[in-house]
């Protein structure tokens, strides 16, 4: 296939750069589909399965071109790089436009909040997502999506990559905050605090959830990639990524851990 030549790639770069050819365009857009494909499983997995996933796949391709239109080979910069960057920010940026997360959601969330806080009290040690469910009369598996939702939801408020109307530039959202990007000696007691924290109730897991977590966060696969590492279906991956984020959620509301 033309696409796997390294040298063809360089030619259809070569067209695009300097003739702005369509078809060379087109081609690269073939190309690079996987980083589009990479983030929409990524950023899916966070959200409800009654969103519409091919949505994520539109405003990733958005990304993908406008990374396209602007990129310049003469800066220092790998176009892998500068194109992720861009198709993570368009898939974040229009999910927050869209408000996708559904006012009952967020209503079912707070009834989640306070049963937990109840069975916290009665129990005298944190419920487990299947106790919850007894009590809303619901399955276990809708409240560990709906509590998963609800938490990418919160860090896609305070967390996002976005771009500059006055730059091409990508920018942290956080860095437009005063003083955010001055971490004092006491913040660096706190998070180093938050990560021993996260590292301590990660080792509460079991097995597979921490190796999900780990092949996840840390090795940045897919869920369907981890489903072939552990001969697992995509669909299980999903739902054991699920049982961990809802068991580590209490820690995970101090800090992101989407990045």
């Amino acid at each position: 296939m033309k696409l796997e030549d390294p040298q063809y790639v360089k030619t259809l770069w070569n067209k695009w750069t300097n003739n702005k050819d369509p078809d060379a365009a087109n081609e690269l857009i073939s190309y690079y589909m996987y980083l589009v494909q990479f983030h929409v499983e990524r950023i899916g997995s966070h959200i409800p399965d009654t969103y519409d996933k091919s949505e994520l796949k539109s405003l990733g391709l958005l990304g993908l071109f406008d990374a396209l239109k602007k990129f310049e080979p003469d800066r220092n910069l790998k176009f892998d790089t500068y194109a992720t960057i861009r198709i993570r920010g368009s898939i974040m940026d229009g999910l927050r436009k869209e408000d996708w997360l559904p006012r009952t959601l967020r209503e079912q969330a707070k009834k989640i909040d306070k049963v937990t806080q109840e069975l916290e009290q009665r129990l005298m040690r944190t419920p487990d997502s299947k106790e919850i469910a007894e009590v809303l009369g619901k399955e276990r598996e809708e409240i560990e999506q709906i509590v998963t939702s609800t938490m990418f939801a919160n860090v896609l408020s305070i967390d996002a990559t976005y771009m500059s109307n006055d730059s091409d530039e990508p920018s942290d959202i956080n860095l437009c905050l005063e003083d955010e990007n001055v971490i004092t000696p006491d913040e660096h007691i706190l998070r180093d605090e938050q990560k021993h924290e996260l590292a301590e109730k990660i080792k509460q897991l079991n097995q597979n959830e921490q190796l999900v977590i780990s092949l996840f966060y840390q090795e940045e696969l897919t869920l369907t990639e981890i489903g072939q590492v552990l001969n697992l279906t995509t669909s299980r991956i999903s739902q054991i990524h699920k049982r961990a984020i809802f068991k580590l959620r209490k820690t995970l509301s101090k800090q992101v851990l989407f990045e």
